[in-house]
């Protein structure tokens, strides 16, 4: 329910929170959705094609304060990919 909440509201609103969504920085193109249930934390992560889609990537449960670099490799690469398919079939 507050994944769909979440996705809802990014679908939804002009200026969504950086509370439920903030870009990564140093990382063109790629967000976290930021999502929070009782004391889990989740985060999956996005980005935006053609200013209106969003595409979503991988998620995982946050058990630390730092985001996991391999979590962060691997949302880049299925970024790449995702662009990579959609050029090769235009």
């Amino acid at each position: 329910m507050k994944i769909k909440y979440v996705l809802e509201l990014i679908k939804q609103v002009e200026k969504v929170p950086v509370k439920f969504l903030s870009p990564m920085s140093g990382y063109e193109g790629l967000y976290e959705i930021r999502i929070e249930f009782e004391s889990n934390i989740y985060r999956v992560f996005c980005c935006f094609d053609k200013g209106k889609l969003v595409v979503l990537f991988s998620g995982f449960q946050k058990k630390t304060q730092k985001t996991p670099k391999k979590e962060i490799e691997k949302a880049m690469r299925l970024k790449r990919e995702y662009f990579e398919s959609k050029n090769k079939k235009q």
